[in-house]
């Protein structure tokens, strides 16, 4: 069976409106219908498992214009709500799997607020998607990084430079220390600086790298674009020797996504920009366990979880949560991905990033946090890897920083950390 699990307002009786959305996702209407036999029901209809009180609403969160006509404008209820989907509804289908769990459930009009918050199978059930190519263990040995976290930052400015510019930079960076090193979700393929131009120039800089160091850092470029496009950009990513693709995986789909992941064996670096339209709202959208779900079933190797402390409107407890959730396997093989932090992080939030994950297993990204710090990107990556040996040996950073200057710089520049 595939569970889903909802966070449900309605000022209707649960036990009708979640009978209710089993029937609309699977072998029922809103009426009877000639050929919905009882057997076609038993074998096809989801089945409500659970609807428990959690608390109660003054008002509705969002409108309802079948509410307002009967009236029903006043306090309701909070309801978890679990239901079962037979796989048979689906078989090996990642779209109609999104459509049965999610769908029409949010235009329900019994519904005030209704939000998907995960998504579980059967491991049997989800070894017959697609499992990423590198994840944890493949991105390590490709960086030569066995165990502390990886650190990498993003091209900044993130518009403007042409190929060569950026490739430019890229060598810097390379030069600096960096494990990886990623486009920003609005590079695309620009006039003034192509995709294909970018990875050309690009990898020439990571190739002379690596044959003068044995070092083979990562790139991840942004393919995003229509799917045909895409597999065009990772092929010549992989003609080049590189290594990964980043993708915008909400403006590109589940499908896309799904297809290129069966077209190469590129670590797929999935940037979710755009999550927080559907995840901010309490009562609306998806929460990140569900979401992460239907994405690793498509086979990325990665996934941005934002960071902790950083610029972003995420609670710590959320980025935690979806970290953990990433380092958790889904079906009999190792399917973990790598969660990756970014979003105003820096050396001062990487030990509290350690101490709510409980993990080294996880990507650090810093912009301005290598970037920008004063002694340049080879100084901002060494106040990382300082910071990260002075939580393993148990030390605060301001103490750790008194003869590590690079540390102290980043202190310095961007405040005491937490």
């Amino acid at each position: 069976m595939i569970r889903a699990s909802y966070i449900v307002e309605t000022p209707c009786p649960i036990a009708e409106v979640a009978a209710m959305m089993a029937g609309e996702q699977s072998a029922g209407t809103f009426v009877r219908v000639e050929g919905e036999t009882d057997a076609l029901r038993a074998r096809f209809g989801a089945r409500v498992v659970e609807t428990a009180e959690i608390g109660r609403s003054e008002r509705p969160s969002l409108r309802s214009a079948w509410a307002e006509r009967r009236g029903l404008t006043g306090p309701r209820g909070l309801y978890r709500v679990v239901i079962d989907y037979p796989e048979e509804n689906v078989g090996v289908n990642l779209p109609t799997l999104a459509a049965v769990v999610a769908g029409n459930l949010y235009d329900l009009g019994e519904v005030t607020g209704l939000k998907l918050m995960d998504v579980t199978l059967d491991p049997a059930y989800r070894a017959r998607y697609e499992s990423p190519a590198m994840a944890l263990a493949g991105t390590r040995a490709s960086l030569g990084v066995p165990s502390r976290p990886i650190f990498g930052t993003i091209i900044k400015p993130n518009i403007g430079l042409d190929p060569d510019e950026i490739a430019a930079l890229v060598a810097r960076l390379c030069e600096a220390g960096a494990d990886f090193i990623k486009d920003d979700e609005i590079a695309g393929t620009h006039p003034h600086a192509p995709v294909d131009a970018r990875i050309r120039a690009v990898m020439r800089e990571v190739r002379r790298h690596r044959d003068r160091t044995g070092r083979l850092v990562m790139v991840a470029f942004n393919i995003s674009d229509e799917t045909d496009a895409m597999r065009r950009h990772a092929d010549l990513i992989a003609a080049e020797e590189g290594s990964c693709a980043m993708v915008s995986l909400n403006w590109c789909g589940l499908g896309a996504v799904q297809t290129l992941r069966r077209h190469t064996g590129l670590a797929i670096h999935g940037h979710r920009n755009g999550f927080g339209g559907m995840a901010r709202h309490p009562l609306l959208g998806m929460g990140v366990q569900a979401y992460q779900t239907l994405y690793r079933l498509a086979g990325i190797d990665h996934m941005h979880v934002h960071g902790m402390g950083g610029k972003f409107s995420d609670l710590d407890e959320d980025v935690a949560e979806a970290a953990r959730h990433c380092l958790t396997g889904l079906g009999p093989a190792d399917d973990r991905v790598m969660p990756v932090f970014s979003s105003g992080q820096w050396a001062g939030t990487l030990p509290h990033t350690l101490a709510e994950t409980r993990s080294d297993e996880l990507m650090f990204l810093c912009g301005g946090g290598i970037m920008a710090h004063p002694g340049g990107p080879a100084a901002g990556l060494a106040s990382l890897r300082q910071a990260h040996d002075a939580v393993r040996a148990g030390l605060d950073l301001a103490e750790a920083a008194r003869d590590r200057p690079e540390l102290a710089a980043a202190l310095a520049a961007f405040g005491s950390g937490r």
